[in-house]
């Protein structure tokens, strides 16, 4: 009922956090519990050393935003692959790959680079809604290239180590990239899509990645301190802030206070709302372990198959189907700790099975009828969400193609976390 109750509710338009608040509420009044709980299981979820991270992190891409740094990144990924197949469409996902390094969110890239990208495409010739199709697929990019909030956020619900996740993300994040610059490159030969005229000289390459290189560098800086283990995801994530501060003052010297300010108070909003659904979504994580759901659902999930790749290509119907309507931060929440269970009895590896979660819910960001990705995108580009779609199906391919290699392939995922764990 209270499964119910929150679907009922979501689904007549009511914000998340009551949606899933009130069914909650209902199940302690008629079980009599007291309504201390209430209080004690959202601050104790909120009590975890892992979530420091994600505000951190969002601050990371705010100041970004504010010191004027997209703007390098997007020039020296212009430069580079500018003349690939595709142009400016090519410098959006290599754009991308590079932002990533410092956001670890979809929605940061949208908007740290989103309106460079699209209004650069457009000057140049792009459909609009096509400029708009690229930038919302190359995104989801930066939310499985480490640093990446919604893996912090998996690790944090499902108890799996967030340091491997993070390093899991690594190779799926280029994989990712190599497939929507492949499909690029085909749109673009078929379509005829303008280029540079010839290839940057070396003198080029270098005048434009010395401004970036200090950018570029952050996501090596992560990636080698937690191969090194000098970091905790938190720890990491207070490093790369102080690092951003540094280059935005020493390289850049384009952030003023204002835009500190700024920054900080973008990073207070979208943090609050993203830490009350954790809260709320862990007093219904205990309701349905009170209720023995996650025990139920693994003998029936192992009832279905005891093969784990089967059970992996159940859950991945379920997860694309749920992405169509929760946001990936209420799913992850809500569905992770359920499917978690079953999947890791039947031999998956929480690194694996945390990154297949976790891309199939960023492919949600671009589906209807909740694809908060398609609509900021759409809003930044002026055009409808319609429109948007129409361009988005093609990039669908290399997306589900990407995400059935994840699935199939462990190893992708698992390779680099071994690595720093040592056999």
């Amino acid at each position: 009922m209270v499964v119910a109750g929150f679907l009922v509710l979501f689904l007549v338009g009511f914000p998340v956090v009551l949606a899933i608040a009130i069914p909650c509420l209902v199940y302690i009044f008629a079980n009599g519990l007291p309504l201390d709980l209430v209080a004690q299981r959202t601050l104790y979820a909120l009590d975890s050393f892992p979530l420091v991270a994600v505000p951190v992190f969002l601050f990371v891409g705010s100041l970004m935003t504010s010191a004027g740094i997209s703007g390098h990144i997007y020039r020296f990924a212009d430069t580079a692959v500018g003349r690939l197949p595709g142009g400016l469409a090519q410098v959006n996902i290599f754009g991308s790959l590079i932002f990533s390094g410092m956001s670890g969110s979809a929605l940061a890239d949208i908007g740290g680079l989103g309106r460079i990208e699209i209004d650069e495409m457009r000057k140049k010739g792009f459909k609009v809604p096509f400029a708009a199709a690229v930038t919302g697929s190359s995104a989801i990019i930066g939310p499985i290239f480490p640093p990446s909030i919604p893996l912090i956020i998996y690790g944090t619900v499902t108890g799996a180590s967030v340091i491997q996740l993070l390093l899991g993300g690594i190779l799926p994040g280029l994989l990712c990239t190599a497939m929507l610059m492949l499909m690029t490159a085909w749109l673009a030969t078929k379509h005829k899509f303008p280029r540079i005229e010839r290839w940057p000289t070396w003198q080029e390459l270098w005048r434009d990645f010395k401004p970036a290189a200090p950018a570029i560098f952050a996501p090596v800086l992560l990636v080698v301190g937690m191969l090194a283990g000098f970091f905790t995801p938190t720890e990491i994530a207070s490093v790369t802030v102080l690092y951003a501060v540094l280059i935005s003052s020493i390289f850049y010297r384009e952030l003023t206070w204002q835009g500190l300010i700024d920054a900080a108070y973008e990073t207070i909003r979208s943090s609050a709302a993203i830490l009350l659904i954790v809260a709320v979504a862990a007093l219904f994580g205990w309701i349905l372990s009170v209720e023995a759901v996650p025990q139920k659902l693994t003998s029936l999930m192992l009832a279905i198959s005891t093969n784990p790749y089967v059970l992996l290509f159940v859950v991945n119907l379920l997860l694309l189907v749920v992405g169509m309507f929760l946001d990936s931060t209420t799913a992850i929440l809500v569905i992770a700790p359920i499917i978690a269970k079953p999947l890791m009895a039947a031999g998956v590896d929480p690194v694996h099975l945390g990154m297949v979660v976790v891309f199939n819910l960023m492919i949600g960001l671009l589906t209807p009828p909740m694809g908060l990705a398609l609509f900021l995108v759409a809003d930044i580009a002026k055009v409808t969400m319609k429109d948007v779609l129409r361009e988005m199906l093609p990039f669908y391919i290399p997306l589900g193609i990407t995400l059935l290699l994840i699935t199939y392939v462990p190893w992708l995922t698992t390779w680099i976390p071994r690595l720093a764990v040592g056999p």
